[in-house]
């Protein structure tokens, strides 16, 4: 290196342009201990490796869980495009292309599935969305600290309710005769009422059971951002005498808009992969024109029927929409509320 620096500086015919090229051979001769030493990132993911290798034994076992149960599973869709065969296995099956598809588009039965299952996400979504909104904007008004706590664990509570046992609860209470919606219709001398024999109640009773099971869960997730905003707000807002109204619109909601967006887009992912357990549960020959929905359909048609490679297609159709749907309102909110998934 020294010699380099001799050789520059003798042959340089003038001081300044001999300084420049000085200084750029410098800057290209690449010391040895840095070449000992190993600063590239394969190098420096090794130190980091072996530094906090604790961190990245943790993290093992949740990419391990993933990598088996979802992503390998997801290889098996390839089913839908097969005509299966037990005896050949997935992948020894003959291949048919989309003719499981085009069989779901032609059935008769294709529209009212869309419809049901899309005006029953759409009434939750639109009903259940709000509400623990306003559970939470109200419970964050509560000065009494009792009194805010027990409503926190009443609502809170049907939450861990299972959902075989909260539809026995909802057919216990509504049973034609000795249900207790029924011996209040009596007592005020009305008839009794079949309300999960009548289709046109099937999607009221799911909703609003549904919202009075998970409001309060999804409450403490906003009344966790409410206690994220900074104080001083508050304290600017009184000093201006803003009412308790003028505090929640100007700053209660803008801090929720975040989670809210967070929210939003994560349930209308979800809007044609509406719950199973519970739809199949509550599921009748009387209310079957309502309550047949994409979910209960995959399970008929792939399980009881045993056809397996149809009902791989009609799931896989519906996992894509709601791909393409948490897509688009994920652009939607990144571009009008500037907040998004990724």
């Amino acid at each position: 290196m020294i010699g380099v620096v001799e050789a520059l500086s003798c042959s340089a015919p003038d001081s300044r342009m001999g300084g420049i090229a000085l200084k750029a051979e410098i800057a290209a001769v690449k010391p040895p201990e840095a070449v000992r030493a190993g600063r590239g990132p394969s190098a420096a993911a090794l130190r980091s490796l072996r530094k906090h290798w604790q961190l990245y034994l943790i993290v093992v076992p949740p990419i391990l869980f993933f990598l088996v149960f979802k992503y390998y599973p997801m290889l098996n869709a390839v089913l839908a495009f097969k005509d299966y065969n037990v005896t050949k296995g997935i992948w020894g099956s003959p291949w048919v292309g989309f003719r499981h598809f085009r069989l779901f588009f032609e059935n008769p039965i294709f529209w009212t599935l869309i419809k049901n299952t899309v005006v029953l996400s759409g009434y939750l979504l639109l009903a259940g969305f709000p509400i623990p909104i306003l559970l939470a904007l109200m419970l964050n008004e509560v000065r009494a600290g009792r009194f805010k706590r027990f409503v926190q664990l009443v609502t809170f509570a049907p939450y861990f309710i299972s959902t075989v046992v909260m539809v026995s609860i909802i057919m216990l209470f509504l049973a034609p005769r000795l249900g207790f919606a029924n011996v209040a219709l009596n007592y005020f001398g009305l008839e009794s009422i079949n309300f999960l024999g009548e289709p046109g109640m099937f999607r009221s009773i799911y909703v609003w059971s549904d919202i009075w099971q998970t409001a309060g869960y999804t409450a403490v997730i906003y009344l966790a951002a409410l206690a994220g905003i900074d104080p001083t707000l508050y304290e600017a807002a009184k000093v201006d005498g803003a009412s308790r109204w003028q505090k929640i619109f100007h700053v209660d909601l803008p801090g929720l808009l975040p989670t809210i967006v967070i929210v939003l887009i994560l349930n209308v992912g979800n809007v044609m992969a509406i719950g199973f357990e519970k739809v199949y549960l509550l599921q009748n020959p009387l209310n079957l024109v309502n309550s047949e929905i994409i979910s209960t359909y995959v399970y008929s048609i792939g399980l009881l029927n045993a056809n397996y490679s149809f009902a791989t297609a009609v799931g896989l159709f519906n996992s894509v929409i709601n791909l393409i749907l948490l897509v688009a309102v994920n652009s939607l909110a990144k571009k009008l509320a500037n907040n998004s998934l990724w």
